[in-house]
């Protein structure tokens, strides 16, 4: 394998190991996509003052100007350094950085080194992602995702990010995962509190149980649990959400990138299609992290249905140190981004759900049983119907159920292999559709779709790219630009003000662009953005108890080109009232601004830093280390 390949985005590395053609010329796009002209003005609709949705209200950037602004700040200006920055008036300071210490018997982190693998399922995890925070008896328990390792950061350097033995692949497992910590606020700031009873990793390697009707079938059958209900470790944890009784959800994204093959996969294989849907390699090659190569259980030639039993929405109790992670297959195996969840008028628990990979789609969830405070909630993420979404032109949408008459697949089939389940009833392909966030003061729903090189271009013979199902990524209206490197944020409003019910209404909210390189045209963004706010790549997302709409971004940060005047990838504010779009907070260079969650009080709000691209936060001398950031206002007033 090139060394270069511990380099790539899980994207470019699917592209890699699952080549398609190349793009062709944008003038042979079939005539049916539908024009921009014809329809950016109707899908473009600021404000909940609308009388009916989609009526294609685009306000010009004059008319957002006049709002009167939410904004307790004024717009931060794009930064390119390796720091973070925050508006005048408010101040940020670390509350944890990757190898700090969960509990005193943790190893000591060098700057230079990093850490041994013994002693490294004990310290706070590399690459934060989703978190959230609980009230426990009056303790903040912060529960965090770390998605993937960096091996040339993490690994001695003189190995250039080869794993080399059991005990590296042993210290990568270790540091993935989630970490379930205590934190607390005193004179010096936050900290978190080390040796907490509450204070746990949950790793690889760690015990879980699988739920639902995937629970015990043949393909999640392997020789270590012949039964199906029992496995290890939850695998590249990416967004998160919460539940309306108090569990953390976190999603297994890129778990594909952890399977490999030491001897040649038979083309006849049953297992062929399936790892073929997901991105499973089966070239016999040490891969990304060469796992297959000192754990067995990771080569697919050994343990071919092990795949199987990764990519699915795990729930864990922060509450409950001794209580063992739960597979929930019931809402269906894909790359999940996050875990949204909403409550029906009578108490029908709603989860919405991504799959974030080119010209995949959106999910949603809803219980069979009511949520009931203090009740049972075992069967909430276990009976129900499992929907994906169909996006009209017409700016309606359908939730479609993913049934075996609808399928022809059975129950158990649908929750292994769900992108399948979806491509049979026709649901509408995505450009990568990531963090979903739930408005808690309307009834109403955003989804980040994040980016697509791949929409609405053409294969050699002309035919429009698909994704790995086949599916055609043609250009449409909720995703209506070729080559999207920008992003948008969709919005939908379900019919009766009633996240159960199986239809709605969209728009989106904003399309990313640059109007100062594109002067004009899709490439320009919407009206509400402006040279002030220009940012690519929304990925992260959460609502506050206000309304407002935190948007992190993943992109491009080289400040050139398409990207010129965008700057480090960063945290915006917006106003769904308004459309008004304001910049709060930016990253190192080279960091994904991922993860937000608030204390209690909301004084505080806590901020990831991804794989940041410089040494920070420790600065020269110190190896980058993915962090947590605390942010206040400087008058302590509330800032969510």
């Amino acid at each position: 394998m090139d060394a270069r390949q511990h380099e790539l985005s899980a994207d470019e590395w699917d592209e890699v190991n699952f080549p398609r053609p190349q793009e062709q010329g944008f003038d042979k796009v079939v005539e049916s996509a539908i024009s921009r002209r014809g329809f950016l003005g109707g899908v473009l609709a600021f404000g909940s003052g609308a009388a009916v949705m989609g009526t294609g209200l685009l306000k010009s950037t004059t008319a957002l100007a006049q709002q009167t602004s939410r904004f307790a700040f004024e717009q931060l200006a794009p930064q390119t350094d390796g720091t973070v920055h925050v508006p005048e008036g408010y101040t940020w300071d670390v509350l944890v950085r990757w190898g700090d210490p969960l509990f005193s018997d943790a190893p000591a982190f060098d700057a230079a080194t990093g850490h041994p693998s013994a002693g490294s399922d004990r310290v706070f995890g590399e690459n934060t992602d989703g978190m959230e925070l609980f009230n426990v008896g009056g303790k903040e328990l912060l529960v965090v995702n770390s998605e993937y390792p960096n091996p040339k950061i993490n690994l001695p350097a003189a190995q250039e990010g080869k794993v080399a033995s059991a005990e590296d692949v042993t210290l990568l497992q270790n540091i993935q995962g989630v970490s379930v910590m205590e934190i607390a606020e005193g004179p010096g700031g936050w900290s978190v509190v080390v040796d907490s009873p509450f204070n746990r990793r949950i790793h690889h390697n760690t015990p879980m149980v699988i739920d639902g009707p995937a629970a015990g079938h043949a393909l999640l059958q392997t020789d270590a649990d012949p039964t199906g209900t029992q496995s290890l470790g939850t695998f590249n944890n990416c967004g998160s959400g919460r539940t309306p009784w108090g569990t953390y959800l976190t999603c297994e994204e890129n778990f594909n990138g952890y399977f490999g093959a030491t001897e040649e996969v038979a083309a006849d294989q049953p297992v062929m299609d399936g790892y073929k849907r997901y991105g499973v390699s089966t070239k016999v090659d040490p891969g990304r992290y060469n796992y297959h190569g000192f754990d067995s259980r990771f080569d697919i030639t050994k343990n071919p249905n092990e795949p199987h039993r990764a990519g699915y929405i795990v729930e864990i109790d922060p509450a409950n140190p001794e209580s063992a992670p739960v597979k929930r297959t019931a809402l269906g195996r894909f790359k999940h981004e996050n875990a949204a969840s909403a409550l029906t008028p009578e108490g029908r628990v709603v989860v919405y759900m991504g799959d974030d990979e080119r010209g995949e789609f959106m999910y949603k969830w809803l219980s069979n049983d009511i949520y009931v405070p203090g009740g049972d909630t075992s069967t909430l993420l276990r009976d129900g119907q499992l929907y994906v979404a169909k996006f009209n032109d017409d700016m309606t949408g359908t939730w479609v159920p993913l049934t075996p008459e609808a399928t022809g697949m059975d129950p158990a089939e649908i929750a292994i292999f769900t992108r399948t389940a979806a491509s049979k009833v026709g649901a509408t392909t995505m450009d990568r559709p990531e963090w979903i966030a739930v408005n808690p003061t309307a009834v109403e729903a955003y989804c980040c779709l994040t980016n697509n090189s791949r929409r609405g271009v053409l294969n050699d013979d002309g035919s429009v790219r698909t994704n790995a199902g086949g599916d055609p990524m043609t250009v449409n209206p909720v995703n209506p630009r070729e080559t999207n490197r920008y992003g948008q944020i969709v919005r939908w409003r379900p019919h009766d003000n009633n996240h159960g019910t199986d239809t709605f209404d969209w728009d989106l909210y904003v399309m990313a662009g640059n109007p100062d390189v594109h002067v004009e045209g899709p490439y320009a963004g919407s009206a509400n953005i402006n040279a002030g706010n220009l940012f690519n790549s929304p990925d992260g997302m959460q609502i506050d108890t206000t309304g407002l709409i935190w948007i992190q971004t993943d992109g491009n940060d080289s400040n050139e080109g398409d990207f010129a005047g965008m700057g480090n990838n960063q945290m915006l504010a917006g106003d769904p009232a308004t459309g008004e779009i304001r910049r709060f907070l930016t990253g190192p260079n080279g960091s994904e601004v991922t993860g937000l969650t608030w204390s209690s009080d909301k004084r505080t709000m806590f901020v990831g830093i991804q794989h940041p691209g410089k040494p920070f936060p420790d600065g020269e001398g110190s190896l980058p280390r993915s962090s947590i950031v605390a942010v206040k206002r400087k008058d302590n007033a509330l800032v969510g």
